[in-house]
């Protein structure tokens, strides 16, 4: 079995599970956010009347924060007093940061376990050999009741990645690449297993973005083995207790992919598709109206030095917004330490409070129609930041940073 298949069939207490298989399993954590627990809590009280574990569920406000209108408002009332009556202690309410940031940084995500979230980008938690995926309120509040749920055994696609990533090319450049390969529906309810020399030599930030964005080729989950930078974030934070699962070697995968990446320029996503992908060099010259670098995809400490690097001395375009929001609190105040804030301010950027605001269109950073956004974010759907006539392209820190200086998509290698 591949790392997803053990993981699954250890959580329905199988001796081993097929793909196609409809199981049942145990779930470790669940989390929910301030715009999914209202839809969740709806559900789960017509249902129950206590959840299953109140310590193994998480909830984050991170979308609407600080709420931007009365309904965003009742949705976290709603959600504050559901986890008092509940006794749920772990609750995130005062601008902790993006959920998929905090979760990992707070120590609740363990190798070989099963994470489930309403949101999404929950597969960002397989950076860290866990078997993580969102689903949607009505399931979550089954899962809050029962600490249940069902899934169909995913397929599997190996992506082997060999080669290193050179200057201003990042983990960002490489999904984007895979994912302009493999097209946004090409893993459709597969697992996608990465791998190969450049994923095991990256740190925790490069293969957690890598795993957020897997959902955009549309797969179930993605994974990687746990590396030694894993097992020292997760060391540093007192993780224990937990079970390593590894692929063997006569795995099973529906495809194989290999990508050798040692000539890759940074890549740059075109409206309105995630797999629309181009090499910047093909897109360079385009204007913008907006820049923003943060994000549960490129908002760590290491997204935030690249940016720093390009605009230190520097001052962003007189027609460009920079926005900058740190995924979290401590990357904030670490960001802060280091001088990285006061470079952004000294160029001419907002800073943000730590949230998912412009990455969805909710505020602090919707756009109007024709404006053109360059973002570190992981979609750039029709409407995504804002009106449907506005346009968003995705690229890494370093290249975001450089466009906003010069008011076009530029390529911070020139």
């Amino acid at each position: 079995m591949n790392i997803t298949e053990k993981i699954l069939a250890n959580a329905s207490g199988a001796e081993e599970v097929h793909p196609g298989e409809i199981i049942e399993v145990q779930v470790d954590l669940a989390m929910t956010h301030d715009g999914t627990s209202p839809p969740t809590i709806n559900t789960f009280n017509k249902i129950a009347s206590k959840v299953w574990d109140p310590d193994k569920i998480v909830l984050v406000y991170d979308h609407n924060l600080p709420a931007n209108n009365i309904g965003s408002a009742e949705f976290q009332r709603i959600t504050r007093d559901f986890a008092r009556k509940q006794g749920i202690k772990n609750i995130y309410t005062h601008g902790e940061g993006i959920c998929h940031q905090v979760l990992p940084e707070e120590g609740f995500i363990k190798p070989g376990t099963v994470v489930v979230g309403a949101d999404s980008h929950t597969c960002t938690y397989g950076a860290f050999g866990a078997f993580a995926t969102g689903m949607g309120a009505t399931d979550m509040a089954v899962v809050y009741a029962t600490g249940k749920t069902w899934f169909m055994v995913p397929g599997a696609l190996k992506i082997e990645v060999d080669g290193i990533l050179t200057k201003h090319v990042t983990a960002k450049d490489l999904i984007l690449h895979i994912i302009g390969n493999i097209g946004s529906y090409g893993a459709t309810y597969n697992s996608l297993e990465f791998g190969g020399s450049t994923v095991q030599d990256m740190g925790v930030s490069g293969r957690m973005t890598m795993c957020n964005m897997a959902v955009e080729s549309g797969a179930k989950n993605g994974i990687m083995e746990p590396n030694q930078a894993t097992l020292k974030y997760l060391k540093e934070r007192n993780v224990e207790n937990f079970q390593i699962f590894n692929s063997d070697e006569d795995s099973v995968y529906e495809r194989s992919y290999h990508f050798q990446v040692d000539d890759l320029e940074p890549q740059v996503a075109c409206p309105h598709n995630v797999d629309n992908v181009h090499p910047v060099s093909q897109v360079s010259g385009e204007s913008i109206d907006q820049a923003f670098i943060g994000s549960c995809t490129n908002g760590r400490l290491e997204d935030l030095r690249q940016a720093a690097q390009v605009l230190k001395n520097k001052k962003v375009h007189p027609d460009v917004r920079l926005i900058v929001s740190p995924a979290s609190r401590r990357i904030y105040q670490s960001a802060i330490a280091e001088g990285i804030i006061e470079t952004f301010l000294e160029a001419g950027a907002i800073i943000i409070n730590p949230g998912c605001g412009p990455c969805l269109g909710a505020h602090m950073g919707v756009l109007t129609a024709g404006e053109v956004c360059l973002s570190t974010t992981n979609r750039n759907f029709v409407g995504r930041m804002g009106d449907p006539l506005s346009e968003v392209y995705l690229a890494n820190p370093a290249v975001v940073a450089y466009s906003a200086i010069h008011g076009e998509i530029r390529n911070p290698s020139e």
